[in-house]
């Protein structure tokens, strides 16, 4: 059945609504954080959820220290592979940071360990030590850098309800919110493209996922995901590299200490860097990251048809190539091939295998998503969803995928329209759930659901779940 976000009763305040309000927008994800204040085009503060653990056990975050070569660091994630949080305790460090770093300041020290008051008993102008009573209740609410702000958080749809509960509890208990809500991604982004009734299609990182929205209420029982994402996509294009002839060098940027123009397909004649305590290989990895993504925005496309590409090789070649440049000056133009990476979103067979990597499952595919959630759905809602079909998630920002994604659409569905509605702003299709949660939060009428602090109080964490729907 649907489930919507139900009318309730309104905090006894109404601070939380209107002009008035200063409530922030944190839309976590497995790849990046973007936190904002809601009403702003798009959030301030985006970094990576990717942090750095020292030998020695420190936690590092942020995009300067992440991406600083060195020896002590291995590059870990808060997040498995379905996107949901699996270190609690660095997550909340992690989206604390990406508040308190860009948006609101970082907890305060407490006078008593400012180092002004070390030794003091009392002085000739009649300054005593602070009372301790008085220490314990000023320390408990600078432990709350966040109780000015009411917060808006997003959430998969697949997430379980203890993680919920931990989300709210971290909100109200760690950061002393005085309202919280949590919102599903597919939701959000139907609200920042003015949508009430839409079929999201949200490619991520980890998961592409396919939620259908009926007048503002999340379809439940409609809601699909698969591992066919951005980090796919990069592994397809390792194992394309890898089967090339000869082989495509992938060298990261750190290695790179000095290079010099090269013929295509010519190898590199760059000065490599020399460390005397080399970073990890997973440094390495997520540096290579980096240069995949720059593969995937420059040449990687999507095959638009008409028909799949194993049946149309011959029109593919003769599509003009194009070139990439590695960090260290090796080059060649890309062909054909940059239109196979991505056609495992919608051919699984024709998707790149290895031993450490399977053929993706055929019912993973994106038409075979929406073809699933649509089957979930009742059939008197099927054509307004055809007709409202959007495409969101940094993921989706592949050249030609609205395109493909259309014509794949509509020879399943031939007789309803199909309409795949995809920003033409990178931006807003990147930051699509920010954007609608900070329409969302930003509405006047949005007060009445607002969790208080109060209500919380009395009802414990478990409300999330009769109120967050």
């Amino acid at each position: 059945m649907a489930s919507a976000l139900p009318t309730t009763q309104a905090p006894l305040k109404d601070e939380y609504g209107g002009d008035e309000i200063n409530a922030l927008v944190l839309d976590a994800g497995s790849y990046s954080i973007r936190a904002g204040f809601a009403g702003e085009d798009t959030p301030k503060s985006v970094m990576p959820s990717y942090y750095g653990l020292t030998t020695k056990g420190e936690r590092l975050f942020g995009e300067n220290a992440v991406h600083l070569p060195r020896g002590d660091m291995e590059i870990k994630n808060p997040y498995d592979t379905e996107g949901v949080v699996e270190d609690w305790e660095t997550a909340s460090r992690l989206w604390e940071y990406s508040i308190t770093s860009r948006l609101t300041g970082a907890r305060q020290t407490s006078p008593s360990k400012n180092g002004l008051n070390d030794g003091a008993t009392k002085d000739g102008d009649g300054d005593v030590p602070m009372e301790e009573d008085l220490e314990k209740m000023e320390d408990e609410e600078r432990d709350r850098p966040l109780e000015e702000y009411p917060l808006l958080m997003s959430e998969p749809g697949w997430n379980t309800p203890k993680a919920r509960e931990r989300t709210m509890e971290i909100a109200m208990e760690s950061w002393g919110v005085p309202a919280f809500f949590l919102a599903k991604n597919g939701q959000l982004a139907a609200y920042g493209n003015g949508k009430a009734t839409a079929l999201v299609v949200d490619v991520g990182h980890q998961n592409t996922s396919v939620t259908a929205i009926w007048e503002g209420m999340v379809l439940r029982k409609s809601m699909m995901h698969s591992p066919l994402a951005g980090s796919f996509l990069n592994d397809q294009i390792r194992m394309m590299f890898a089967g090339m002839q000869p082989p495509v060098p992938l060298t990261p940027h750190y290695m790179v200490k000095s290079k010099a123009p090269v013929d295509a397909g010519v190898p590199s004649a760059a000065t490599y860097m020399k460390y005397a305590d080399p970073p990890k290989e997973s440094y390495r990895r997520l540096e290579e990251d980096r240069v995949l993504t720059s593969f995937k925005e420059s040449v990687m496309q999507a095959w638009s048809g008409p028909g799949r590409l194993d049946s149309n090789l011959e029109a593919g070649k003769l599509s003009p190539p194009r070139p990439f440049e590695m960090p260290d000056g090796w080059n060649q133009v890309f062909g054909v091939e940059r239109y196979r990476v991505a056609e495992g979103y919608f051919d699984t067979k024709s998707a790149y295998t290895d031993a450490q990597h399977a053929a993706p499952k055929s019912d993973d595919s994106i038409p075979s998503l929406v073809h699933r959630a649509l089957n979930n759905c009742d059939v008197d809602t099927r054509a307004a969803l055809l007709a409202n079909v959007i495409l969101t998630g940094a993921g989706s920002l592949i050249e030609k995928l609205p395109e493909r994604l259309q014509g794949d659409l509509q020879v399943m569905y031939p007789n309803p329209r199909v309409r795949v509605l995809a920003n033409p702003s990178s931006v807003e299709r990147k930051y699509g759930a920010w954007i609608g949660g900070s329409v969302l939060a930003s509405l006047g009428t949005f007060h009445q659901m607002w969790i208080s602090r109060e209500e919380y109080k009395e009802y414990g964490p478990s409300l999330v779940e009769k109120r967050c729907k």
